[in-house]
């Protein structure tokens, strides 16, 4: 390593005999070390060698004379001002006609590389045991876990005996010690405690910010200064690092030894950084279980609202209808027919509020099947008539034939019911409505085009946001709490496709643009797995007979815990001649399996003791060949959940429920898939 040019400046040359004494004075020395020569002569230098390092200069030095090899040492040399120093010594022999005659070498002053090299090692340190703490406590959400595995990671950091978190209460008067770290045979001292037992002077430190460095307890206090509580529960050395946050202790960082200990200006800074990181951490948390807990009043309260509200719905439709069948009243009719209209209008209202709630929550759960697009149409117009005809719009639809796509039918229709009806309520009396419906690439495109209110440009991204209704329109509104459109971007997220709104302006009316993937552009699994198999809900003679040949005495495993599922799903397998075999938990599966010798495996993933994921892992490990199709059944349909299936091993991922048509055509393909192996 090259010196430094502070280095340089601090370096002083020696000279020695061939035997390593010392009988010339050397100024350098003398003025380095303050030795006179009378002290430093012969070997009398090695007086200025720090005590620790005075053995292994006397060894290494002697070694070297006996050797006359060159030799390099790094020690600790007294200066004249009393510190000890760093220092690097070179020394070489100088021969002479072969002679050993002399020693020369120089020594450097290494004290600022080496503390610059002890802070930089220090630092670091410091910044792992950090990221350590940020890695185990990332993903946790309960603030005792938090402290927990904080107090343990810089308990063990920093070879503590014992290291504990603690809350101060709001009055500063008193901390509590929730849960701590301690090495074993040492007891917690997880507890509520006075400020007091502290000491006074201690006390008010750590109200102001100031930490509480104590190296040893018998020392350096007094009982009254702390010293008996101390004592009491083991201590002999203790770091106590308050964190004050507007004017308020709110937490405490202590770190124990049982013996005195000398701590470092990097304990302290360590110890200060975590109780703040940890503080903030928790803090997080705590608010995040407050909005949790929130939430879930919340949904609760909807919940229970929405019963309330429905209860005396119910009653007044069935009333309207039994007066509507007696009433011959024009007028009267008329009337009931706004009753009945106000009564469905509270009860898609409280739809909708619910249904916002629970896709809030992500307990909705699409049932996706294929379904044909004008169909889809033609249904939200069917379930929308009436308030459309109330304001006499005319509606014109332009919807191709022919265009399948992979949805919940009633979850869509509901999203086009939703526009359809935000198009009737914007739009003025006797207002014109279209209704497209095409291909576009690969995407199918639904557009909802009225002659109404419109928007300006800088709102389009407002109306989706939920309870919002535009200023130019409220008069127009007819109540409602502007839940539609948002319940219609939310549904359309689910679905992976995209809604979006333009408008040329305020009074020219606005289109919503609806986009799908085409059913047939469905990707299949990367795996090489079954992919979406396009089936009706019910099975023609034709279909029927086409899979009976297909299936007829293949051989499929059914592995599922329900007794209902299972029994019914075995008997539809049965009734196309399938040859089946049944388990309802992983261990005896694989016991079936290696009896019965499956094609295919329809697996559940959610199997008590072993599951699923489990159950594929062995059968691939067992039976490599002939390759088993084996397929998930499973209630979980997100991406990730059907990137795990592919990852452990399934061939294919089908979401409950399945239409029966699919789940045959799908098994009819693994076999052929199979016979290919």
């Amino acid at each position: 390593m090259n010196p430094t040019m502070a280095e340089v400046q601090n370096t002083l040359v020696w000279y020695a005999n061939a035997d390593g004494s010392i009988d010339t004075p050397n100024p350098q020395w003398q003025a380095f070390t303050g030795q006179h020569f009378r002290d430093y002569e012969g070997w009398g230098w090695l007086e200025a060698v720090h005590e620790d390092d005075k053995s292994m200069v006397r060894q290494r030095w002697t070694q070297s004379l006996e050797a006359a090899t060159p030799l390099t040492l790094n020690y600790r040399l007294k200066r004249e001002d009393g510190e000890y120093r760093h220092v690097v010594a070179h020394g070489a022999p100088v021969h002479h006609s072969g002679v050993l005659k002399q020693w020369v070498g120089f020594v450097i002053d290494s004290t600022e590389r080496v503390r610059a090299q002890a802070a930089r090692q220090a630092s670091e340190e410091r910044l792992r045991v950090l990221d350590d703490i940020g890695q185990a406590t990332r993903h946790l959400q309960n603030a005792d876990e938090i402290m927990a595995a904080t107090a343990r990671l810089l308990g063990n950091a920093l070879g503590a005996t014992r290291c504990a978190y603690a809350d101060v209460d709001s009055d500063s008067d008193r901390f509590t010690i929730r849960n701590d770290w301690a090495v074993d045979g040492v007891p917690s001292s997880a507890g509520v405690y006075s400020l007091e037992l502290f000491g006074a002077q201690a006390t008010s430190n750590l109200r102001q910010g100031l930490h509480l460095i104590v190296n040893d307890v018998d020392a350096e206090l007094g009982d009254e200064g702390g010293g008996r509580m101390f004592n009491a529960i083991g201590i002999k050395a203790i770091i106590c690092a308050g964190l004050v946050k507007e004017g308020r202790l709110v937490a405490m960082m202590a770190v124990h030894q049982a013996t005195p200990r000398r701590w470092t200006d990097a304990d302290i800074l360590i110890v200060s950084e975590v109780v703040d990181r940890c503080w903030a951490h928790i803090e997080r948390t705590r608010d995040a279980a407050i909005l949790r807990e929130q939430d879930a009043r919340k949904d609760e309260f909807i919940a229970t609202l929405a019963h309330e509200l429905r209860n005396p719905l119910a009653p007044i439709k069935y009333a309207v209808a039994i007066a509507q069948r007696q009433q011959t009243d024009e007028m009267m009719t008329s009337k009931l027919a706004v009753i009945d209209r106000q009564a469905s209008l509270m009860a898609r209202l409280i739809d909708d509020l619910l249904d916002i709630s629970r896709i809030n929550r992500g307990v909705i759960e699409l049932r996706r099947q294929f379904a044909a697009l004008d169909s889809l149409i033609f249904s939200a117009l069917e379930a929308t008539q009436a308030s459309l005809d109330l304001k006499g719009h005319h509606v014109e639809l332009r919807v191709a034939p022919g265009i399948d796509v992979f949805v919940d039918p009633a979850r869509m229709v509901q999203v086009i019911g939703n526009l359809l009806t935000n198009a009737a309520k914007y739009t003025p009396m006797g207002g014109h409505i279209v209704v497209e419906g095409e291909v576009e690439g690969s995407v199918a495109t639904i557009r909802i085009t009225d002659s109404g209110y419109g928007m300006a440009r800088a709102d389009a991204s407002k109306v989706f946001e939920m309870f919002t209704q535009l200023p130019h329109t409220k008069a127009h509104a007819q109540g409602g709490l502007g839940l539609g459109l948002s319940l219609v971007r939310k549904l359309m997220e689910l679905h992976g496709g995209t809604v979006e709104v333009s408008s040329p302006g305020i009074g020219r009316g606005s289109t919503f643009t609806l986009k799908l993937a085409l059913a047939e552009q469905l990707p299949e699994s990367p795996a090489g797995g079954v992919a979406h198999v396009r089936a009706s809900e019910t099975l023609d003679g034709a279909a029927a007979g086409g899979l009976e040949l297909a299936l007829r005495g293949a051989r499929v495993l059914v592995v599922e815990d329900n007794d209902d599922g299972r029994e019914a799903l075995v008997a539809l397998l049965q009734s196309f001649g399938v040859q089946v075999e049944a388990a309802s938990e992983g261990t005896r599966a694989l016991q079936v399996a290696g009896q019965f010798r499956p094609e295919v495996v329809l697996l559940d993933l959610g199997l008590p003791g072993m599951d699923g994921y489990a159950v594929v892992q062995a059968l691939r490990e067992r039976h490599p060949e002939p390759r088993m199709a084996v397929m998930a059944l499973t209630g979980w349909g997100a991406s990730r959940d059907q990137e795990r299936t592919r990852n452990a091993g399934f061939d294919a991922h089908l979401v409950k429920p399945v239409q029966p048509g699919a789940l045959l055509q799908a098994v009819a393909k693994a076999l052929g898939r199979v016979s290919s192996h």
